[in-house]
């Protein structure tokens, strides 16, 4: 029986991790978090501490992955600490939640722009979503090797137009000046609505960084995943946080913060003002190809998931989930996941496919940096080639973010919450009706 390919290098990874994460966040969340706080200053630190949170939870894992470095990246580090029962309740929620609706919202921005640049009716959007899903899983399909080089491609591609927008903005002739200490009059000045208004912006922010993790997933089919993977963790992530802030200091030298608050339409609008009126076009095929690139990151990683569960005896038919295509790709749980994500697309909308995955898979990363300090414990012998620097400072501000996460989504969006919990859950049957099954 064959096996997943080693063929991933270091700078596959990288790009995996600049891939997924690198998507509709950079272009759509500054609007949210400049409308929350009010100023230019806590906007751009609410952009810093999310950056922070995410490269201490990528220098926490990367120790999980160098030292367990498994197809099924997550769900084989909190099986080890805690168990076959947590294992799969995080297999069974990124099987059946992040992920899909991971496809879905970058599939809704895909359509979205689509739809703009050539002037197609709107109902058609769910249509064209689901057609760019449906490619992105067939180009999967074609193999690891393919699918990272789609990855590469569309990395490159979708930091043209970011990198255009960076440098034309901070050389522009006549920039807008940009209030870092705003007025006393600010309606964010006072302590209290200042740090309330943060840890909105920051909830806002951290979907802009979400996906890194998922390069775990796919460490069983790099070559030197031991000397990569953290490298491509550590080096992706403080790229994308120099990339955001560059990235939002150039929208604000381009427009008022008042113009970018609010306003869902900022890069077209930017691009416009230092491009000439076929900048917004030119900045629309850079999302369409950015958010692309996003969805193959996310379909590369979540098809790997079901076969990783399958192959540790922990879902039924566990010998379908296996099946592996002529390029060793397991093609039963890429079109189940595809299912999934078209489903999603009839369910929600962006924002609400965000916050739904976002508080779901965040219960799980709080799990997965206390793993450390449990597999340290449980496993003092295990072969760690490399460990978290700073230990036990750098988990534990990764913890603390990520229980601030959790809580402010249960604050903010209560509902979606407890849906996320009991879908979850609901998990447990299945689990339940295989432990039997395997126990006969």
């Amino acid at each position: 029986m064959h096996g997943l390919k080693k063929e991933i290098g270091f700078f596959g990874a990288f790009s995996t991790v600049v891939g997924v994460v690198i998507g509709s966040g950079v272009f759509f969340k500054a609007a949210v978090i400049y409308k929350t706080t009010g100023n230019v200053s806590l906007g751009l630190l609410a952009w810093v501490l999310a950056g922070v949170i995410s490269i201490c939870a990528g220098l926490t894992t990367a120790e999980l992955a160098a030292a367990i470095p498994e197809t099924g990246g997550m769900i084989v580090w909190v099986e080890r600490a805690y168990g076959k029962t947590a294992s799969f309740l995080l297999g069974w929620a990124q099987a059946v939640i992040y992920y899909p609706a991971s496809i879905a919202a970058a599939a809704a921005i895909f359509a979205t722009q689509f739809t703009n640049l050539f002037q197609i009716d709107k109902k058609y959007s769910i249509l064209v979503g689901a057609c760019g899903a449906a490619t992105v899983t067939g180009l999967n399909l074609l193999g690891s090797k393919a699918s990272g080089r789609i990855q590469t491609f569309a990395t490159i591609c979708k930091l043209i137009p970011i990198i255009a927008i960076i440098l034309f903005g901070l050389i522009q002739p006549n920039p807008t000046t940009i209030e870092l200490f705003p007025s006393s009059g600010s309606t964010s000045t006072a302590s209290g609505s200042a740090l309330a208004a943060l840890g909105t912006a920051m909830l806002a922010a951290m979907y802009g960084y979400d996906g890194w993790i998922n390069v775990g997933t796919i460490a069983g089919e790099m070559k030197d995943p031991k000397r990569d993977l953290p490298r491509a963790i550590l080096y992706g992530l403080l790229f994308i946080t120099a990339v955001y802030l560059l990235i939002n200091v150039a929208y604000l030298m381009t427009m008022p913060m008042e113009q970018i608050a609010g306003n869902g339409n900022v890069p077209n609008d930017v691009a416009r003002k230092l491009f000439g009126p076929n900048g917004g076009k030119i900045v629309t095929i850079g999302i369409m190809i950015s958010v692309y690139g996003t969805m193959n990151g996310f379909t590369m990683t979540a098809m790997r998931v079901p076969y990783a569960m399958a192959a540790k005896d922990q879902i039924p038919f566990k010998n379908a989930w296996m099946k592996l295509n002529t390029f060793h790709v397991p093609y039963v749980s890429a079109i189940a996941t595809l299912v999934l994500s078209i489903a999603m697309m009839f369910t929600g909308e962006f924002d609400t496919l965000t916050d739904f995955l976002l508080f779901t898979i965040w219960i799980f990363f709080i799990l997965t940096f206390f793993a450390v300090f449990v597999l340290r414990k449980k496993e003092p012998n295990l072969q760690r080639p490399y460990k978290v620097p700073l230990y036990p400072v750098v988990p534990l501000i990764a913890i603390i973010g990520g229980a601030y996460i959790v809580f402010a989504a249960i604050i903010t969006q209560f509902v979606l919450a407890i849906s996320g919990v009991a879908l979850t859950l609901v998990g447990l049957l299945f689990y339940t009706e295989t432990h039997k099954k395997f126990k006969k």
